[in-house]
């Protein structure tokens, strides 16, 4: 009943969906939808404190969901248990410090550290804060080129999360496009259109004294989407080449999706891809689902259902197939074959993944397991999203099952890591993804 528009979300550790904000009467509301066959909304309008319109939601490695930002809300607060409310919000200067005349820090990236802190990257500043104390315990450089957030809207990534025998696990950040131009927003409102930035930069957040390492997309992008893919990899697709988020800011369609490879030399991670046709502007969507398609939906970036615009209101709903998804890779898929077993992990466990596959042998070396929690997205942003490397300890046949592999894999070691709710466990042989399983970690 309530206005979700503009509104953020994620999933609770049974898989239910709780959505925050909106719109006038939807801004302070907190809406619950549980996963069962005719499950009716459950909206609570003055759960929250401020009014959450643009925020970002983010799970806590407690469990519990955090609410940063929004217009007019300069600060942040928790979900309260179902039935309750706050009273007040805590108040966040950094998000006023980062609020320009256009404010440029909407939708802010948030994202769950290893640490158990919480980073948050608005405009062109970050921070790391402890959701324990409600204080600011780091401040990162700045990212310097220009402005990132909403409506100067670029796309971050906390990048895949690897986690080695030793234990070590480090956290690294992306971000990529925006606006070089604090005024792109009103500038577009008298039809000038600043080209979007082309650059990204990476920084790992757990040094002690880390710094933003830049690098170049092949071409500007603004309002885009960032996804991360089972093979760790990243797709980078939609938005606009120059402009601003808003109702008809924007113009260029960036039609060409681009693969980042983390792990690749500087220099060597983008890659281009087949583009579309369709342009994917203002108010697009992208979710990776179990198969390793990318569901790629929406564009409107008109004040209502239009039809007869210069980008009209899409309707048209595409997937896209990541290059190892070629017809020619088929024989190279792996099957995990034991999916009921391997159903609800525990931390710091070890489970054995059964892996159909067509090779003689499969060899340790080219070989990954990944689990990614599926995020809510919207405005380029999404919320939640995250992609851990499993550690892999052995590789052998399975005793009486021919083409059978046994994997011993090593689930992650805390809520920090891999904050508890469900997963896509997927196994990648040789650059080729299964098909995704559900796993539930608590």
């Amino acid at each position: 009943m309530t206005d979700t528009w503009c509104s953020s979300g994620g999933l609770t550790l049974e898989g239910n969906f709780v959505s925050t904000g909106g719109f006038q009467g939807g801004a302070n509301t907190v809406r619950y939808l549980d996963s069962c066959v005719g499950c009716k909304w459950r909206e609570y309008p003055t759960a929250l404190a401020a009014p959450r319109w643009y925020s970002t939601q983010a799970q806590l490695a407690d469990g519990r969901f955090i609410v940063v930002g929004g217009r007019d809300a300069q600060s942040f607060e928790y979900i309260p248990p179902e039935g309750q409310h706050n009273a007040q919000p805590f108040f966040f200067d950094f998000l006023k410090q980062t609020l320009d005349p256009e404010e440029n820090n909407l939708y802010p990236f948030v994202f769950l550290s290893t640490d158990s802190n919480v980073f948050i990257f608005a405009n062109n500043r970050s921070v790391l804060l402890n959701p324990a104390t409600n204080q600011v315990v780091k401040e990162f450089p700045v990212l310097p080129g220009g402005h990132r957030n909403y409506p100067a809207s670029g796309m971050s990534v906390i990048l895949p999360i690897r986690l080695f025998a030793a234990g070590q696990v480090t956290t690294k950040v992306l971000v990529c496009g925006g606006s070089a131009h604090i005024d792109s927003y009103s500038k577009a409102e008298k039809n000038v259109f600043y080209e979007a930035l082309e650059d990204c930069g990476r920084i790992r957040i757990t040094d002690p004294n880390p710094v933003w390492k830049r690098e170049l997309m092949p071409s500007p992008r603004i309002m885009g989407d960032m996804m991360l893919l089972p093979t760790g990899e990243v797709l980078i697709l939609n938005g606009a080449m120059r402009g601003a988020s808003g109702w008809g800011f924007a113009r260029e369609p960036n039609f060409t999706p681009v693969l980042y490879t983390p792990r690749a030399k500087l220099g060597f991670r983008f890659r281009q891809l087949a583009p579309t046709t369709i342009p994917r502007m203002y108010h697009s969507s992208t979710v990776v689902l179990p198969d390793g398609r990318v569901m790629v939906a929406g564009s409107n970036t008109n004040n209502g259902y239009i039809y007869d615009s210069m980008f009209p209101t899409e309707l048209r709903v595409e997937k896209f197939s990541p290059p190892y998804l070629d017809p020619a890779l088929a024989d190279s898929r792996p099957e995990i074959v034991n999916a009921a077993a391997i159903a609800q992990l525990g931390y710091n466990g070890k489970i054995t993944v059964q892996v159909k596959a067509k090779p003689a042998a499969m060899i340790l070396f080219n070989l990954k397991v990944t689990i990614s929690v599926p995020g809510f997205s919207t405005h380029g942003v999404t919320m939640n999203q995250r992609l851990i490397m499993l550690g892999l300890e052995s590789v052998n046949p399975t005793a009486g099952q021919p083409g059978v592999f046994d994997l011993a894999v090593v689930t992650p070691p805390n809520s920090a890591v891999a904050p508890t709710g469900y997963y896509m466990l997927s196994v990648v042989y040789q650059g080729v993804p299964s098909q995704a399983v559900w796993v539930q970690i608590k």
